[in-house]
């Protein structure tokens, strides 16, 4: 399919298939009973339709050396069927593109959003210089199936890569609670590669098993309420992984250099990240609920504080969001969203939970050395003086 070309599911053919929009554009937001869907998810027994994601195959005997030398992930000696992430960042340190990572023992694949496969092949592509790698934008030729299983795929079985938010990955650390008391330890996921031309029958297949087709209504919920960030909604232009709590998968913070590395270290070692992800409980009276990009004002009538980045109703907690705000909003404030809906002018009550902490310290930050674990950059440092 070129880029030029609008993607449409062949699941969105489906009897009360109604779309999805915006990131998820291409597949179903539901299939007529959102929250029979939601529930089927959450007790471990639906399929969802991910075909609309980006997948790049990189293959060559150097391409896990390679992939380790200019991205934040450890994956030079990544084994068969072991999933992880990574993040390519800017030279100051911005998340430009992330990825879920699998390798097959013949190439590695990297899963992401549909507008980002075709660029971040192609940054990979002009960095190979004389490397043995392959790099393909496969997105035509393969589609993901999400699946509630908390497994990577077994030998025989399809390319799978399996999300382990929110647990820590070696190198990695911190910004939220532990694992014990993170909702998303709750949230099976992983991602089934199939060929596109076997999309629906792979799906027939898990509904015979007994298992619904659920759409992105059902995962989004579950994704937000699993405080799990996602490229096409948390990240803008200015995104660090710290303000993410994205140390904890996608960065190993003892390997050696990479793009973006010296601000990752020294927003870790000496700084604070200079915004936060927050959930918010939304107040659901009015039966509507925000857009995303809405203003997080720190009260009625007040400043702007922060932008809600991603809105979901879950089946059980009402309406939610995820919100990156400034680290200066007391972690106990109550707060009003103020934007739109349809199109429509709304303001709605909101209170947070806390998913990265407000003093901006990571759980394994380095012991004071002075003036700077205060956060201040010594001169020359090459650090922006706003990512501390």
């Amino acid at each position: 399919m070129s880029d030029d070309q609008v993607y449409a599911s062949p699941l969105l053919s489906r009897s009360g298939a109604v779309a999805a929009t915006g990131p998820d554009a291409g597949i179903a937001w539901h299939y007529g009973e959102p929250v029979a869907e939601q529930r089927a998810l959450a007790r471990g027994g639906a399929v969802v339709d991910q075909s609309h994601l980006g997948v790049v195959r990189v293959a060559g005997p150097d391409r896990l050396t390679w992939l380790h030398s200019i991205t934040s992930q450890d994956v030079q000696a990544l084994p068969p069927r072991r999933s992880t992430e990574l993040l390519v960042l800017s030279p100051q340190g911005h998340v430009e593109h992330a990825a879920g990572v699998v390798d097959d023992g013949e190439a590695t694949w990297l899963i992401t959003e549909r507008d980002h496969a075709a660029p971040l092949a192609g940054w990979l592509d002009r960095m190979k210089f004389m490397m043995r790698v392959e790099v393909a934008d496969v997105t035509s030729e393969y589609a993901a199936l999400g699946e509630p299983v908390a497994a990577e795929g077994a030998e025989g079985e399809p390319v799978t890569w399996w999300d382990t938010w929110p647990r820590i990955a070696e190198g990695g650390t911190r910004y939220g609670p532990a694992e014990a008391e993170h909702p998303g330890m709750q949230r099976p996921w992983r991602l089934v590669l199939v060929p596109r031309a076997a999309l629906v029958d792979a799906v027939r297949e898990r509904e015979a098993a007994g298992w619904r087709l659920a759409g992105t209504w059902a995962t989004e919920a579950l994704r937000v309420e699993a405080w799990r960030p996602r490229l096409a909604f948390e990240v803008d232009h200015r995104s660090i992984p710290h303000e993410l709590d994205w140390l904890r998968t996608a960065v190993h913070l003892q390997k050696g250099c990479y793009r973006g590395q010296e601000t990752i270290a020294r927003v870790h070692n000496l700084g604070r990240p200079p915004r936060r992800l927050v959930m918010l409980h939304l107040d659901g009276s009015q039966h509507v609920v925000p857009d995303v990009g809405a203003q997080v004002l720190d009260g009625p009538g007040g400043r702007a504080v922060g932008t809600l980045t991603s809105v979901a109703r879950h089946h059980e907690l009402g309406p939610i969001g995820l919100a990156v705000v400034k680290r200066s909003l007391p972690e106990d404030a109550e707060v009003v969203v103020a934007g739109s809906a349809g199109g429509t002018p709304l303001e709605v009550a909101a209170t947070q939970e806390v998913v990265v902490a407000g003093d901006g310290l990571s759980v394994d930050r380095p012991g004071s050395h002075g003036p700077l674990a205060r956060g201040l950059a010594p001169r020359g440092s090459g650090t922006p003086q706003s990512l501390l």
